[in-house]
């Protein structure tokens, strides 16, 4: 079998690995601070007595939308920063540090409600961090891969941001978070961590910190030794980033619409695929029974699975091209989406929720490796950060035709529909999108 390639047609394994083990910390830390764990302890003890009609909560969703305004506007602008290699390793290295810090900054919010605003504040800085990072490291792809390879190096990364995900949510919680009782002297985990003052999640942000510390610094040590792009660029300075930006936009437009199409579509079929992780658990529990903790145990299972299917997607894709995976991916979750908004019961729950997991897996990573394909080398850094940009613009659709369903139906079960017609308006624009040949390379023997 061929071996992953680099530009230079190298073999260039321990890159590869360096650069999958990023996403694995990256994801790893965004589960404990934005889903799981720290925004859980803000609205549920930081928040809890905070005067005034607003709950924390909604706090909680002003902040995500300040993190994903901020990240909004400033994706595009690295993106035009970072078309250089050298640029890339740099904002990257800069982006995690500021992920690590800011984790590592949570230790210091206390039970307490004058401490929320605070929180809130680290909790939107460190996932705009983290969406920001994804610019440069995205980018790096085109340095580790050829047009042959990049499905399946995209599929491993995906892969190991699951397991990541998996590992360090199963280490929090049975070291720092597992038990109960409320009293005085209660304690958490296999640590035993004073449940007073909110110490034992505070100390896990510091764990959770370290996690992306350790798994992020292999790529920020060899990144100066990953392949160049074949095309050289002036520097860009950052105030000339939306001038350039925009430039690029107007000609790209000109010359073929279709990547600006691709652009569009991915957001659509991105934030449905979100929304099916925002409101799972919220599905699970309040409609098909699950309890809290199964919930859980839920997520871990999904997590895994939706990590086998980005690898075998990446193969699929290796094989067939990325426009029929994410095609195939795309109707099998709305197939699946409609099945599950017609049965009921635990059982069904978890046999439909597996199955959108093994199929997530493959439409995200073949997206990142179609727009690969299709962006002229050396612009990478652009049509990432228009990528993250176009994702974040429309994130709220899904979130908003959810409640909208609910409203009208009068049942939690409804949101369900509104997740399905984004997912379906996703799909059917990716039908039209048109997808360059492949500039196949040989692979050794």
């Amino acid at each position: 079998m061929g071996q992953p390639e680099s530009a230079s047609g190298k073999v260039v394994r321990s890159q590869v690995a360096a650069w999958a083990l990023w996403d694995c910390g990256s994801t790893g830390l965004n589960a404990i601070v934005a889903t799981f764990v720290f925004s859980v302890y803000l609205t549920s003890s930081v928040g809890v007595g905070l005067p005034g009609d607003t709950t924390p909560a909604s706090w909680l969703g002003r902040a995500g939308a300040i993190a994903g305004l901020t990240v909004a506007l400033l994706a595009p602008l690295i993106g035009v920063w970072v078309e250089s290699p050298h640029r890339r390793r740099m904002v990257l290295s800069v982006l995690t540090a500021l992920a690590v810090a800011l984790a590592c900054a949570m230790f210091f919010i206390r039970d307490q409600p004058s401490y929320l605003w605070a929180g809130l504040a680290l909790l939107g800085a460190t996932a705009a961090c983290g969406d920001l990072a994804s610019v440069p490291y995205n980018a790096m792809l085109r340095q580790l891969s050829t047009p042959s390879t990049a499905g399946r190096i995209s599929g491993l990364g995906w892969a190991s941001g699951y397991l990541g995900n998996v590992v360090l949510l199963m280490l929090i919680y049975t070291c720092f978070i597992s038990g109960s009782g409320s009293g005085p002297d209660a304690t958490r985990g296999l640590l035993r961590l004073p449940l007073h003052d909110g110490l034992y999640v505070r100390v896990a942000m510091l764990a959770a910190a370290a996690w992306l510390a350790v798994f992020g610094l292999p790529l920020l040590l060899v990144a100066h030794r990953l392949p160049s792009s074949a095309e050289t660029h002036r520097p860009t300075t950052m105030l000339g980033g939306y001038r350039k930006l925009w430039q690029e936009i107007s000609a790209e437009w000109r010359r073929d619409r279709n990547l600006v199409y691709f652009l569009g579509a991915s957001a659509l079929f991105r934030d449905g695929l979100s929304a099916i992780f925002a409101f799972g658990a919220v599905l699970g529990v309040s409609v098909y029974g699950i309890t809290q903790a199964d919930v859980l145990i839920f997520g871990v299972a999904a997590s895994v699975v939706a990590a086998v299917g980005a690898v075998a997607g990446g193969f699929v894709d290796h094989r067939i091209g990325s426009k029929p995976v994410i095609v195939a991916s795309l109707a099998a979750i709305v197939a699946v989406t409609l099945t599950l908004l017609a049965l009921s019961g635990s059982v069904a729950f978890w046999a439909c929720g597996l199955l959108l997991a093994l199929f997530i897996g493959p439409s995200q990573s073949s997206a990142r490796a179609l727009l690969l394909q299709m962006v002229k080398d050396g612009r990478e850094g652009v049509a990432f950060g228009l990528y993250t940009m176009t994702g974040r613009a429309v994130a709220f659709i899904a979130p908003w035709l959810f409640s909208v369903f609910v409203d009208t139906f009068g049942a939690v079960r409804a949101g369900l529909g509104g997740i399905a017609l984004v997912l379906v308006a996703g799909l059917l624009a990716m039908l039209v999108v048109r997808v360059p040949p492949r500039q196949m390379a040989p692979e050794p023997s």
